[in-house]
């Protein structure tokens, strides 16, 4: 008769049971390491409604070798050097240390059962935080040993009425796994089955990698990631995406036996930014899709580090990264990682370099590129809409064309077939009738006309600081800065598309346009007006084109026509010609915003009040 004795005061499961891990992932994650250490090539994780079991095809454990003996010393260091560092198959390095993953499953249920076969031997037994007998755990009968997916070798552990219950929908269990024990691959699988569906957990790297935009490696273990980034702007690839060498850091510390000895802390692994985070939210997981891991031999130290070593910038939102550092378990050093497997003793001069590495190089430098990143794409919107415009444009011009033609050959067959002889009133109805037959083809106009730009901002760099006041209002009277062209605007989405002169732009959708929708160019004129070819262009041009304007002038200077100068213009003052402070005296301020309020009644747009609007000017 089997006997199954706990070598550890039973009290100590009652205790650290319930407490010991707050994440059921965390004790899968445990769980799925120690089949990791025993050479196993699949985990099942596998859901019911009364229970959830862990079973896999690893060696299992032998009661006659004394492996079930083993397991049952809680809290027996696993290794202690690097001989005992390996597994079984020499092939992997193993994760466990601290021999208290074991309890892992209490955290989840009060009773847990214990199944192994190894080589056709069967053992099995209930691991409770309450044992009935003392250090003696209750035996389960041969017969009653059942495992769902193994036969010969392997383990299963089964957690009855769980307190913890896995996420509602099979993806996102496997996105949580991922995130906690990405090591997967044809060697090594984790299955989650509930019912009638069956989730393989196979592929970390292409899973990830391609949701990225950016990405940094370190190391060749890791090199092979980059060319799994998706390659979204192709001549900007380098600055998006680099392979570089892993990070080496010397460090003096102590040993197991407190001798002092020079190791290298060499850090590997890989951290990147999202494309977007849209859609991420519908589908709420246990952890954040923003994050930054610690790992040690493969196996999570702590899931997070982001909140230490970021700076709560806006682009942290899309980091995640994943750093390695086997260091942390170098067996003749002493243990760091914290009881639970969910952090690292902060004092630890090894944490405290890695910590001090990504906060100031690797996080720093991969929120650049992720700047670079959202820089191309919001160009490449820009272009996109700026090729739908010169369509709609081009269809505009083929509607209107073939609206001309029907028109006419409509027309005169209307007259043919009303014969010799008819009044003009008869004339007119037939061309009307015809061109309320073709109007709808005009439909188009309203769309060429929405895209376009509503707002010139004619002025000279010298007299950018008035500009950019002007700029201001427009935006503070919810005039939406698509709506503007400003050549010398700080803001991209307001100035000239790259690539493509000021005068062709203008040209091509203000002035050779069939569409009437015409720009409001908003003058800044000044002494330098007259020094400045592009500005007199755009006067001549606005003159030619009876395009309507205000003028916003610097004292001393006089507008002149073509530019209406009839008309009242507001009036600034300048300190100096070209660099003096800029000031208006109470009649000119309240000119200012009348203008801005006007442009805005012309165009449709919402526009603050008088009192609201003199407040933001000053």
């Amino acid at each position: 008769m089997k006997e199954y004795l706990l070598n550890v005061d039973p009290r100590i499961l009652e205790l650290l049971g319930p407490n010991l891990y707050t994440n059921i992932y965390y004790v899968l994650a445990e769980l799925i390491a120690n089949a990791y250490d025993a050479d196993a090539k699949n985990v099942y994780i596998i859901a019911s409604m009364d229970d959830i079991r862990v079973e896999d095809d690893g060696h299992g454990m032998s009661y006659e070798k004394g492996e079930v003996g083993h397991f049952l010393n809680v809290a027996g260091v696993s290794r202690t050097n690097e001989e005992e560092s390996f597994s079984r198959s020499g092939q992997r390095r193993k994760m466990g240390r601290k021999g208290v993953g074991k309890l892992a499953a209490l955290s989840v249920s009060e009773n847990v059962d214990i199944l192994t076969v190894a080589d056709g031997e069967k053992s099995g037994f209930v691991l409770s935080r309450h044992p009935e007998n003392g250090n003696k755990l209750a035996a389960i009968p041969d017969e009653e040993i059942v495992f769902e997916k193994v036969e010969s070798h392997g383990s299963a552990i089964v957690m009855s009425n769980p307190q913890y219950r896995l996420h509602k929908t099979i993806a996102a269990v496997k996105r949580n796994l991922l995130k906690i024990f990405p090591l997967v691959d044809s060697n090594f699988k984790i299955h989650v089955i509930r019912g009638d569906e069956h989730e393989i957990i196979e592929d970390f790297d292409r899973h990830v990698m391609a949701e990225l935009g950016t990405l940094i490696t370190l190391g060749d273990e890791f090199a092979e990631l980059a060319g799994l980034v998706p390659d979204l702007y192709p001549q900007k690839r380098a600055d998006l995406v680099v392979a570089s060498e892993k990070k080496s850091i010397p460090l003096v510390l102590k040993d197991n036996q407190g001798s002092e000895h020079e190791y290298k802390l060499e850090i590997v692994g890989w951290i990147g930014t999202y494309k977007t985070t849209r859609g991420r939210k519908a589908e709420m997981t246990d952890f954040p899709d923003n994050f930054i891991s610690l790992f040690a031999n493969k196996k999570m130290g702590e899931f997070n580090i982001l909140p230490v070593v970021g700076q709560n910038k806006l682009n942290e939102v899309y980091v995640v990264g994943q750093i390695h550092v086997d260091l942390f378990e170098l067996s003749e050093l002493p243990d760091m990682a914290l009881s639970n497997r969910q952090g690292y003793k902060s004092d630890d001069p090894r944490y405290i370099a890695v910590l001090d590495y990504v906060r100031k190089e690797l996080l720093a430098d991969i929120l650049k590129r992720r700047e670079i990143f959202t820089d191309l794409g919001k160009a490449k919107k820009k272009q996109e809409k700026q090729d739908e415009l010169k369509e709609n444009e081009e269809k505009l011009k083929q509607a209107i064309d073939d609206f001309r033609r029907k028109t006419v050959e409509e027309a005169a067959l209307s007259l043919v077939e009303l014969g010799a002889g008819i009044s003009k009133e008869a004339i007119e109805s037939a061309i009307s009738k015809s061109l309320s037959d073709q109007s709808p083809n005009l439909g188009l106009k309203a769309i060429v006309d929405s895209q376009k730009k509503k707002i010139l901002i004619s002025q000279t760099y010298p007299d950018k600081p008035f500009a950019d006041i002007i700029y201001q209002m427009l935006l503070f009277n919810d005039v939406p800065a698509e709506d503007i062209l400003y050549t010398n605007c700080d803001d991209e989405i307001c100035r000239v598309p790259e690539g493509r002169g000021v005068y062709d732009y203008l040209r091509e959708f203000f002035v050779e346009s069939y569409s009437t929708q015409k720009i409001y160019v908003l003058f800044v004129t000044s002494e330098n007006t007259k020094r400045s070819w592009g500005a007199i262009t755009e006067v001549g041009a606005s003159w030619i084109t009876q395009i309507d304007h205000k003028i916003f002038n610097i004292h001393p200077f006089r507008p002149e026509h073509p530019l209406n100068d009839e008309m009242q213009w507001q009036s600034t003052n300048r300190d100096e010609p070209t660099k003096g402070e800029l000031w208006m005296i109470p009649l000119n301020a309240d000119i200012f915003c009348q203008k801005i309020e006007a442009v805005c009644d012309e165009l449709g747009y919402r526009k603050k009040s008088r009192a609201d609007n003199k407040v933001y000017l000053v």
